[in-house]
């Protein structure tokens, strides 16, 4: 026993023993690493950047100078080819970006009702026309309002071109073929050919075009420019000397930088070069350009298309810093002597100070603030600064947005439901601590359901965007406009009564009256029933002010639409003329009598514990 204790002594006094046996005798070099911070007081990174730059004076120079000359030569190597790779991986992200946003467009092209409803009467007219003319200043106005499309072009089913938006157009550049594609619900891209008129690379994109019932029509040709491309090449464009291009599987140049300065004959890549940048996608490779020059380039496929984009830079401007370091190599060792200590304590703070900052960034976005914003400096820890910096832009935007869409209709865009119920909580609260009422207008399209059945649900939204842009227009910027459901909007009036509320209510109602909704080829005026409620005379809750107001919007419906009633109250204002009576239960009344019964008894049984209802007459 009192061996072990000794051998257990032993071990908490740093030599640990296996079979007798000390560890520092097992593994002596790594014993001796280890205490080697310790001794000098290395801990720290400034502390062991100064150590590291006393160490290298007391290399020799001609070996400082090569291991220098290697080292650094292999650090800009990564460097130039990561560089490369993000260049053209960003640079191939926005080209796939780009091109589904334009083939998002044509299709929208294609689906409008000026498209859809138009090519058959053209088609039969063969491209002449009322319906001709309709699809011709359809292009043409989609042309002229959208610079990246060079021409559109409609075709029908058979082949025949119906319009154009080009005076002398009407040229379709697309593989053999390309008609029964497209009427098999494929899209058809062609890489891109040079357009000898106008001077310029363009890409031509067939899309089809199906009526409302889904049954092939005809097809959408587009012949797009590659302007936002050239702006994006030239956004990402490595160096001074170096090249950045979009490439055909076959290497044919489709559009690059240089592609004014260089005779077409030049343009592309041997197939012997493409073969290996394909084989050997974003990784860097040396090899010869047209000119003769050496080059070191990189390739990323797009992944929507075909392409690739080629990231290219000479290699005497790669190499130009390592040549230049190693002229100086010999210099610096002479001065390194002196000034060592000052040096490595001054980049001991470069390096460690962005980093410090980075890290106590982080840890605060972690926290949830994103309210950081971080110098900037130069450097790799600089571009990383930048990104950290635009992925919290990024966030704060994603909340802010998200945010919104949390709190406003999709539709309509004023708020929705949601924050409409959260709005009236605090108001009823602070309405209570102030001792003001505020008062509630409850807004019905009449006769909505007809509305949407005639003319459609496009129509229907038409309508219940003008409705919320007249309830904007006619509220204070403190009120509240919002869509309860449907055709139903809740308009929440702080510090109004409900004399007030029925003015405002008025307002609206006869400025609605004057608008009109172009739904189709005609314009159809709207008008509302309104009911209205005042807190807390008509509900001391919420849910209360809600149902009494919803009371009295059922009244104004019942007698005749088109007004403005309160609760309670026995007459409405309206410019409307009243109603021909219709007796029966099959009636408009009796029906709308038989639904505005049954709801009022539910909303007497819900409103009945929480208030109770006055008569007041709206004078």
């Amino acid at each position: 026993m009192a061996e072990g204790r000794d051998f257990s002594r032993a071990g908490r006094s740093g030599h640990t023993y296996l079979l007798g046996m000390p560890e520092s005798k097992k593994h002596p070099t790594r014993s001796v690493i280890d205490q080697v911070p310790k001794v000098f007081r290395l801990q720290s990174i400034k502390s062991r950047i100064v150590g590291l730059a006393l160490l290298a004076t007391l290399i020799p120079s001609l070996g400082m100078a090569w291991v220098s000359y290697v080292q650094n030569r292999a650090a800009l190597t990564d460097k130039i080819a990561e560089e490369l790779r993000s260049v053209s991986a960003q640079t191939a992200r926005e080209l796939d970006l780009w091109f589904k946003e334009r083939l998002y467009d044509i299709r929208v092209f294609a689906s409008s009702y000026e498209v859809t409803e138009n090519i058959e009467p053209a088609r039969r007219a063969a491209g002449g026309g009322s319906a001709g003319a309709r699809l011709n200043d359809y292009v043409t106005s989609v042309e002229e309002r959208f610079p990246d499309y060079e021409e559109l072009i409609v075709i029908d089913r058979e082949g025949q071109l119906l319009a154009t938006s080009a005076e002398l157009g009407g040229d379709v550049h697309l593989p053999d073929g390309w008609l029964d594609r497209v009427a098999a619900g494929q899209v058809v891209i062609a890489d891109g050919y040079w357009d000898e008129k106008l001077n310029k690379t363009l890409m031509t994109v067939a899309v089809p075009v199906t009526a409302a019932n889904s049954s092939f029509v005809g097809a959408l040709v587009a012949n797009v420019t590659y302007r936002a491309v050239l702006t994006t090449l030239l956004v990402f464009a490595p160096g001074d000397s170096g090249d950045l291009f979009v490439i055909a599987p076959d290497g044919s140049e489709i559009v690059s930088l240089r592609a004014d300065t260089r005779p077409r004959a030049e343009r592309g890549l041997s197939p012997a070069v493409t073969e290996t940048l394909f084989a050997s996608a974003r990784t860097p490779v040396t090899y010869p350009d047209r000119e003769g020059n050496e080059v070191i380039g990189t390739l990323q496929r797009v992944p929507s298309l075909e392409w690739a984009v080629v990231a290219e830079i000479t290699a005497e401007e790669a190499y130009a810093q390592i040549v230049q370091l190693r002229d100086m190599t010999a210099l610096l060792v002479l001065g390194l002597l002196v000034v060592v200590g000052f040096i490595a304590y001054w980049l001991g703070l470069l390096i460690v100070r962005p980093l410090d900052r980075l890290t106590k960034g982080a840890a605060e976005v972690a926290g949830g603030d994103l309210e950081v914003d971080l110098p900037v400096g130069r450097g790799e820890v600089g571009y990383l600064t930048d990104v950290f910096n635009g992925m919290v832009q990024r966030l704060r935007e994603g909340r802010q947005q998200l945010e919104e869409l949390l709190v406003t209709d999709p539709l309509t865009g004023v708020f929705n439901r949601r924050h409409l119920m959260e709005t009236m909580k605090n108001e009823a609260r602070r309405s209570r601590r102030s001792k003001k009422p505020f008062a509630v207008l409850m807004v019905d399209v009449d006769g909505f359901k007809k509305f949407n059945d005639k003319h459609g649900h496009v129509g229907g939204d038409k309508a219940l965007k003008a409705v919320a842009e007249v309830l904007q227009a006619g509220t204070r910027e403190v009120d509240y406009v919002a869509r309860y459901g449907g055709e139903e909007f809740l308009v929440v009036l702080p510090d109004t009564d409900v004399e007030g509320a029925v003015r405002a209510a008025e307002r609206i109602r006869e400025k609605l009256a004057k608008r009109t909704v172009v739904a189709g080829k005609r314009s159809v005026k709207l008008t509302v029933s309104i009911g209205v409620a005042e807190f807390p005379t008509d509900g001391e809750s919420t849910e209360a002010l809600i149902v009494s107001a919803d009371v009295a919007l059922y009244q104004a419906k019942r007698r005749g639409r088109n007004r403005v009633v309160r609760v309670g109250s026995r007459r409405s204002t309206t410019a409307a003329k009243p109603p021909k009576k219709v007796t029966g239960k099959n009636s408009a009344i009796g029906v709308a009598k038989s639904k505005t019964n049954s709801r009022r008894k539910a909303a007497t049984k819900r409103t009945r514990k929480t208030t109770k209802a006055k008569k007041v007459v709206v004078a």
